[in-house]
């Protein structure tokens, strides 16, 4: 598959990029772990792929993610979240990486016309960039709900309402770990006149008992452990006073996520809306990410006193929520509104788009709350 060729100015970005690399890996004696590689070539201030001007999301970018698909999907989101907020004393909306602002702007109209609006919506975004292009978009798709909306840099001390997660762990930097002839080593990023794969033995430590835990027992095998994610949502969950977490994500139970098929792990690059499998192709112009274990963050939520509340496919999820009666709403079946919007709802139910690959997971703290998006049927049995 060819590739576009960035322009000038992209590539000369991404030479910026390499060369701060290179001198980190210089500076650390000629080795970082993967992990810290894509945590500078994604977030590096200035320079990283969230950080930096390039457009990310829609069209013109590299991806699309559900909530700029159609706004149908924050109004079966809505559902779950107004739920919660009326089960909750502060009734507060936190929403980590809000991507181009489409899902804060449609939650937030969607839940004023239900009369079930938040006290406040809080966005913590670590690209400045991005700050503004949301600011901007809610400023233009719900300019009466803006003043609920504040930015915030770190994780509030505690939370009593919905958080919500759509696409952010699998943008978390994981450790990958290869076993080869029995030996466990660590992947990491080496300069030979270019950046380059390099492994190293694996010390003793918690990545090196989770991936004693995770991986199939024989044969040589690579993949991802993210102790970073599960250290996040637990994080959350011990600060969580009342409502629930919500994560929407693509990946698998820990069960399919190490199965002993998947012997080179999930990592992907995306540029221009095309998937590839070199991390080292034109960083941070190539957003880079892994697959979520769904196992491991139900885990680590019910690790910081949350339970789950349920789990499934986002096809199920959504159908569910009642996406299928607000498409009907659009309008005529035979109106170009409703097949742009039948269009995209389609690529969120299909089992070959997003519908099976993307999963739901909600942790609680809440007590009396009906959870209409996993009526369709349930998984959590599977995690």
């Amino acid at each position: 598959m060819k590739l576009p060729e960035p322009d000038s100015a992209a590539r000369e970005h991404s030479a910026r990029i390499v060369d701060a690399v290179r001198r980190e890996i210089v500076d650390a004696g000629g080795w970082i772990p993967f992990a810290r590689y894509m945590q500078q070539v994604l977030y590096a201030p200035g320079l990283g792929y969230y950080v930096a001007g390039a457009r990310k999301f829609g069209a013109a970018g590299d991806f699309v993610t559900a909530p700029e698909m159609t706004p149908l999907f924050a109004r079966a989101l809505a559902r779950d979240v107004a739920a919660v907020l009326a089960a909750s004393a502060e009734r507060t909306i936190v929403e980590l990486g809000a991507g181009s602002g489409a899902l804060a702007a449609d939650l937030l109209n969607t839940l004023a016309r239900a009369d079930a609006l938040p006290s406040r919506y809080l966005i913590l975004e670590v690209s400045p960039e991005l700050r503004e292009r949301q600011r901007a978009a809610i400023a233009q798709r719900a300019p009466a709900e803006l003043a609920r909306v504040t930015w915030i840099a770190a994780v509030p001390s505690a939370v009593d309402g919905a958080v919500l997660m759509n696409e952010v762990l699998d943008a978390i930097p994981p450790h990958l770990v290869r076993r080869r002839d029995g030996a466990l080593l660590e992947r990491g990023v080496a300069w030979r006149a270019g950046l380059v794969w390099e492994d190293r033995p694996l010390a003793e430590g918690k990545l090196r008992a989770l991936a004693v835990e995770r991986f199939p027992p024989e044969g040589d095998y690579t993949s991802e452990v993210n102790p970073a994610a599960e250290a996040l949502v637990k994080t959350l969950a011990q600060r969580m006073t009342g409502g629930a977490l919500f994560i929407v994500d693509y990946g698998f139970p820990q069960h399919e996520y190490y199965l002993g098929e998947r012997r080179e792990g999930t990592l992907m690059a995306h540029y221009r809306h095309r998937a590839h499998a070199d991390p080292f192709l034109w960083p941070g112009l190539t957003d880079l990410t892994a697959h979520v274990d769904f196992t491991a963050m139900a885990l680590a939520g019910e690790g910081g006193g949350l339970t789950v509340a349920g789990y499934t496919s986002l096809a199920a999820y959504l159908v569910a929520s009642g996406i299928l009666d607000r498409l009907a709403e659009v309008g005529e079946p035979t109106s170009g509104a409703y097949l742009r919007e039948a269009a995209a709802v389609q690529k969120l139910l299909s089992p070959a788009e997003m519908g099976e690959l993307f999963k739901v997971l909600v942790l609680a703290k809440s007590d009396g709350v009906v959870w209409s998006g996993f009526m369709a049927g349930d998984r959590t049995h599977r995690l």
